[in-house]
């Protein structure tokens, strides 16, 4: 079973930067497509960004120019690099992969693996 480890997460000021690790471990194939969520005290999961086998991305309208996800593959490690952070970003962060073929890519129901998260706090 791939098993997905996250870290980065921390507390920063409004305008400050993060970047946030996923690493993945027994990796295999389908761990190619995989995706960030977040969720915030009292709200749904939502998708950030996710990415295909192909390396197609799909990110979420509120963190497009803001947020970058990009892959090692040598390492088997996925990261999302945060800039410009709001409060609005305050959540928990969600390493997923092991894609169903059905859904969008920003959808949480799509990813069949989900790591146990890492906490990101922006104060204003």
């Amino acid at each position: 079973q791939v098993r997905l480890v996250e870290s980065g997460g921390g507390s920063v000021q409004a305008g400050g930067s993060l970047r946030l690790s996923c690493a993945v471990i027994r990796y295999t194939s389908s761990t190619y497509c995989m995706g960030w969520f977040r969720q915030a005290p009292g709200k749904e999961r939502e998708g950030v960004v996710g990415i295909d086998s192909d390396g197609s991305t799909s990110y979420a309208d509120s963190v497009k120019g803001r947020f970058t996800i990009s892959r090692d593959y040598a390492k088997h490690t996925l990261h999302l690099r945060m800039n410009s952070l709001t409060p609005d970003d305050t959540g928990m962060y969600y390493c997923a992969s092991r894609c169903s073929v059905l859904y969008s890519a920003l959808a949480p129901r799509k990813y069949l693996d989900w790591g146990h998260g890492t906490q990101v706090t922006v104060v204003s």
